[in-house]
């Protein structure tokens, strides 16, 4: 008959080692999730609109939309775009990069 004693180490339990991989799985899930909900792209509970640019500017650019709960991925093709339409207006580049557009329609009531 085997009496277990008041100091012998507890480092001899199996179970200990389990307990132990329980709580790291439980820090690694909330780490998880904390960053699913702070990404707007991942997170199925946001209402807001996102457009995310991969490698602009570049042949191999992607962008992806998320609109609600659709998500769109588009892929450049790597030519140039041509199509039918008229001119919309101009835009002028200030000193500081700042982009202004001017509508077409704009420009000719000025004239």
């Amino acid at each position: 008959m085997s009496l277990k004693l008041l100091h012998e180490p507890e480092s001899d339990d199996p179970i200990l080692s389990v307990v132990n991989l329980i709580d790291l799985f439980m820090v690694i899930i909330a780490a998880l999730l904390i960053t699913v909900a702070q990404n707007p792209l991942l997170n199925p509970f946001s209402n807001r609109d996102v457009t995310v640019v991969i490698d602009a500017g570049k042949p191999t650019m992607e962008m992806l939309v998320k609109e609600g709960e659709k998500l769109e991925r588009y892929k450049a093709s790597g030519k140039m775009g041509s199509g039918d339409g008229v001119r919309a207006g101009v835009a002028y580049r200030l000193k500081d990069g700042s982009m202004i557009y001017v509508p077409e329609a704009a420009q000719q009531q000025a004239r």
